[in-house]
């Protein structure tokens, strides 16, 4: 298995972890008081829209060439980022 094929692995394994944390701050925003519901729920549709985008730069980067997927990996991993401390920041408001 070459590098760009472990990395993406890796990534898709990272990526159903994250998946799964979703579902579950999903159903915890549902009970939740309605104001912070109504945050939660925004937080949600936010991090699965980012998660979506990384769903498809990840497609992307499996078919790039050798050449391209070392570029394509510094916008991935911004927007893996980004990703990452939305979640984070979404779960603050149960601790």
């Amino acid at each position: 298995m070459g590098t760009r094929d472990e990395y993406v692995k890796q990534l898709q394994a990272k990526l159903d972890e994250w998946n799964a944390e979703i579902d579950k701050l999903e159903a915890k925003a549902r009970g939740a008081q309605a104001d912070i519901q109504a945050n939660l729920d925004q937080r949600v549709t936010e991090l699965r829209s980012k998660r979506a985008e990384i769903e498809q730069r990840l497609e992307e980067l499996r078919h790039a060439s050798e050449g391209a997927w070392g570029d394509m990996k510094a916008g991935l991993e911004l927007a893996w980022e980004s990703l990452s401390e939305s979640l984070k920041s979404a779960w603050s408001h149960f601790e």
